[in-house]
């Protein structure tokens, strides 16, 4: 063979295997995954009591994680409230859960086990306090439970934290000056309609199902909580600066209300993890979040309110940095 030729094939033969090279390069790229794994595994998600607020959103958030994390498995587990969930993931028995800015205070307030590793992703909707009484009773503000006998949460609620801070702010010892009964929203509506109750106290979304079932059953009404409780409450310090002035619509639950808003005190739910939780499924889980908002808020109207422009703002918690990757993602 002349070698002109031979140096011909040679460089022929180099360029088909280049192109070869660059073609096997080609598919690998075509087919790798992109960045870093999916999040996979099990995690448990702590929720509140079965006919709160905080489960039913648990339930539909699990259903729409389940389409956006499908390598994650979510557990719900039921609990008693705000305290008892961040005793929860603060001691690793739960990933992730639903707590109130004033719960969060308190429990850093008290350094009790864990507090430093809880982190925020996200600022949801808020709960509205809410006293509810028989429509007959002579109950018209918080000072006249004075006697009676009051459903005041369970112990390891928000609820029971929130009950006995408002009853103090009117001026009443919570155990001497009334007769504190701690039930929960799954059993004080149905205690109030058989008279073993002369009133309770639910802190939750509005509406929550469990008082809207009772008011359109059962003639009830809401009892206001004036501003000045608010102000009261704020002079103690600390975690009650989380409470704010609100208003219950005249519309969140008619018949209890005839038509008319209510004064009440409002305080925001953050959605809580842990520093040593992975970043990525922290992101995934807060995307979440956002993004099914409107789907959720259709059965579970609190859910509406949850807003891209202000939960960033997790107050008292500091922002976990998968969550903070998120935020910077969606900024425009």
């Amino acid at each position: 063979m002349p070698p002109s030729l031979s140096r011909a094939v040679r460089r022929r033969a180099l360029a088909v295997s280049a192109a070869l090279l660059a073609l096997c390069g080609l598919l690998v790229w075509w087919t790798a995954p992109f960045g870093p794994p999916a999040p996979s595994g099990t995690v448990t998600f702590s929720t509140g009591v079965p006919t709160g607020v905080y489960q039913r959103y648990g339930e539909l958030l699990q259903q729409a994680l389940a389409k956006d994390l499908p390598k994650v498995s979510i557990r719900l587990t039921d609990s008693e409230g705000s305290q008892q969930n961040l005793a929860r993931v603060a001691g690793g028995e739960a990933d992730f859960t639903v707590a109130t800015a004033d719960a969060v205070a308190q429990y850093q307030r008290e350094r009790r086990p864990g507090f430093e590793r809880l982190r925020g992703c996200a600022r949801l909707y808020d709960d509205y306090v809410q006293l509810v009484v028989p429509k007959g009773s002579g109950v018209r503000t918080v000072r006249d439970l004075r006697g009676l006998r009051v459903g005041v949460g369970q112990d390891g609620s928000g609820v029971r934290l929130i009950a006995d801070r408002v009853l103090a702010a009117a001026g009443l010892a919570p155990v001497r000056d009334v007769e504190p009964v701690p039930a929960g929203i799954d059993t004080m509506p149905e205690r109030l309609e058989r008279g073993e109750l002369d009133a309770f106290f639910w802190s939750g979304g509005l509406p929550t199902q469990a008082v809207q079932a009772l008011s359109e059953r059962t003639p009830v009404r809401l009892v206001p909580l004036d501003a000045g409780l608010v102000d009261r409450l704020h002079d103690v310090g600390g975690s009650t600066r989380h409470y704010r002035s609100a208003v219950i619509p005249a519309d969140a639950y008619a018949k209890a209300q005839d038509g008319r808003p209510i004064e009440t005190l409002a305080v925001a739910n953050l959605l809580v993890t842990t520093v040593e939780a992975e970043e990525d499924l922290v992101e995934g889980f807060t995307r979440t979040v956002i993004r099914s908002r409107d789907g959720i808020g259709r059965r579970v109207h609190p859910a509406q309110l949850v807003d891209l422009r202000t939960a960033v703002y997790t107050e008292p918690l500091t922002l976990h940095d998968g969550a903070r990757r998120y935020y910077r993602s969606v900024k425009p």
